[in-house]
């Protein structure tokens, strides 16, 4: 998944992208497949990414212009984060089924991810913000206010 705000930032910040690849604790090429898209950044590096740059995930994810974010959240909160997913699913009258036809995985994924076992992963993440049009940095608890997007 191609992000190509990762790019800018690093670039506005006059950072090499192995000043990145430090920064998240990866090697340079695998910084590289993330900021290119060959590979998608994994939410514990992309929530280390958006802490060090000050910017939110609906940002980086283009849901949100506002590059500015002041929430910072060293340690994300698996089971807040599921119990988000749910509360989000159940008030747009989602089955967990039809959420997880929408994202091509199977019902079993998307079940352990609103019980707190698995942490959701960056595609799905985006791709359940996009539909629901609820914030990611809110699903993620870096935020209280779930701000639906138009």
């Amino acid at each position: 998944m191609y992000f190509k705000r990762l790019k800018e930032l690093r670039l506005d910040n006059n950072l090499k992208q192995e000043d990145v690849a430090k920064i998240l604790g990866v090697d340079r090429t695998t910084y590289t497949s993330f900021e290119i898209g060959r590979d998608t950044i994994p939410i514990e590096r992309l929530n280390t990414f958006v802490n060090y740059f000050g910017t939110s995930f609906d940002y980086i994810f283009g849901f949100t212009n506002d590059i500015s974010f002041k929430a910072f959240v060293k340690d994300l909160n698996i089971i807040e984060i599921g119990k988000r997913l749910k509360d989000v699913r159940k008030e747009k009258k989602y089955t967990q089924d039809y959420i997880a036809k929408i994202l091509n995985t199977n019902h079993s994924v998307w079940c352990r991810y609103e019980q707190g076992k698995y942490l959701i992963n960056t595609t799905f993440l985006y791709a359940f913000s996009e539909k629901t049009k609820v914030s990611s940095d809110y699903l993620l608890g870096k935020t209280d206010n779930p701000k639906y997007f138009k």
